[in-house]
């Protein structure tokens, strides 16, 4: 649970995502703020956390969670989704606004800003595209922006009109704010799929959800995104082809980024099988092949892939004990990310721990204009405890979140969150369930 506004920090190495610069030193925080940072501080009446062998970072931000309220509270709630990201390692998060009512108005955005004021996670609603998310007409976007919105999509259904799209992305250009597109041309998707198509869904006898649907609409909003100068972010990435369409689009300077999902580049759609339809498997865009996942590696190696994101996606579970057929999209992701970020990237030498960091903390926010925290003296403390080496076993009992859907309860992970601080706030995960 969250305590203590006060707090020394000892022993630990202080990263730097922006310069890849590491130094050993203390951290002394009073009042919410870094009052001191050297060698061998000490402070009478303030408690005192050992990060010997740990690392500190500006606190990490997920920029694609599914938070569920307002009116789905019985998959999650902002203050367990905030539980989740806290265990996980994040201080912010932005929240999609596929919720119930959707958050397509002024006054849903400000909901969701009042809730999480007093939580340990900043939690940042992203507004619609359109009015109601019914991808008929633009939503008040400047109105929204007002009242809090740092983005704007329609995730869990893509923005299908392309004049639409266009309006939308010459809108939030005034705005400065960024269009996040889940990519998917639904023409090219006519059997409503539920896994990737290829050999696997053919052997398994079950509609598949073609790459050629996400790849196409990539291309489109690409296109329109050099056209009008907005800023298009591509949600979720999961094809070779799409890596490859953003990559040509960024040489092309058109303003585009992407973020790519940990079960993009742990799983592949034989997981579906070998689990024999284990729903948890099930999500969209769907697991790919596993060339899919080495370009989805690529891509995070040489920049394409600008961010790290979870795409949490709670269901409860009598939503999810059905046919395969019959259970929603999605999976957690907010506990396991920083263990696969290690087992699948650093480990394996994708990505160094600076650049997994920087894709967790620097890029997210850059692409949602929110400033960036700074480890310095006299700066408001916003920090991320954590090690890159730390191998655990992930189990249900680490779940935070008010679902569990997960397809990697038994997994090995390695690399840990072990606590954040934030809005004065100190929270630790549950250090005595971790097998170090």
């Amino acid at each position: 649970m969250p305590h203590t506004s006060n707090l020394l920090i000892t022993n630990g190495t202080i990263l730097d995502p922006k310069s890849g610069e590491a130094r050993n030193a203390d951290i002394l925080v009073r009042d919410g703020k870094i009052a001191e940072i050297g060698a061998g501080l000490s402070a009478n009446g303030v408690e005192t956390y050992d990060a010997s062998g740990k690392m500190i970072s500006p606190g990490w931000f997920d920029m694609h969670v599914h938070f569920r309220e307002p009116g789905q509270e019985h998959k999650e709630t902002i203050e367990t989704g905030a539980r989740a990201a806290a265990f996980g390692g994040f201080t912010g998060v932005a929240c999609m606004p596929n919720t119930d009512p959707p958050i397509a108005t002024r006054d849903v955005v400000e909901f969701v800003v009042k809730r999480q004021a007093d939580l340990p996670v900043d939690v940042h609603p992203i507004g619609t595209v359109s009015k109601g998310r019914k991808g008929e007409s633009l939503a008040e976007l400047g109105d929204m922006a007002d009242g809090g919105a740092v983005a704007f999509s329609d995730d869990g259904d893509p923005v299908q009109h392309g004049g639409l799209m266009r309006r939308a992305l010459e809108y939030a250009r005034m705005l400065d704010k960024p269009i996040l597109g889940h990519e998917e041309d639904l023409t090219l998707n006519p059997e409503h799929g539920h896994m990737h198509e290829g050999a696997v869904a053919t052997r398994l006898g079950l509609p598949g959800i073609p790459g050629l649907a996400e790849e196409a609409m990539i291309a489109r909003d690409a296109l329109l995104a050099e056209f009008t100068g907005g800023h298009m972010h591509v949600c979720h990435i999961s094809t070779a082809k799409a890596v490859d369409i953003v990559r040509q689009a960024k040489a092309q300077g058109v303003l585009i980024t992407t973020e790519a999902c940990p079960h993009h580049w742990a799983l592949t759609d034989e997981a579906v099988a070998e689990s024999r339809f284990d729903t948890h498997t099930k999500m969209h865009p769907p697991l790919r092949t596993a060339a899919d996942v080495e370009a989805i590696k690529e891509g995070l190696r040489d920049g394409t892939i600008d961010v790290i994101a979870t795409d949490h996606a709670p269901h409860a579970s009598f939503e999810k004990e059905v046919e395969f057929i019959a259970a929603p999209f999605g999976i957690l992701g907010l506990e396991t990310c920083w263990g696969l970020t290690g087992s699948e990237l650093i480990k394996p030498g994708v990505l160094s721990v600076a650049e997994a960091v920087y894709k967790l903390t620097v890029a997210p926010r850059e692409i949602l204009r929110l400033p960036f925290p700074v480890i310095e003296e006299g700066a408001v403390a916003n920090l991320t405890i954590f090690d890159a080496y730390t191998e655990w076993t992930f189990e249900a009992h680490h779940i935070q979140s008010k679902s569990v859907n997960t397809p990697f309860i038994g997994s090995q992970m390695v690399g840990k969150a072990w606590a954040i601080y934030n809005k004065g706030q100190f929270v630790e995960a549950d250090v005595a369930e971790v097998a170090a």
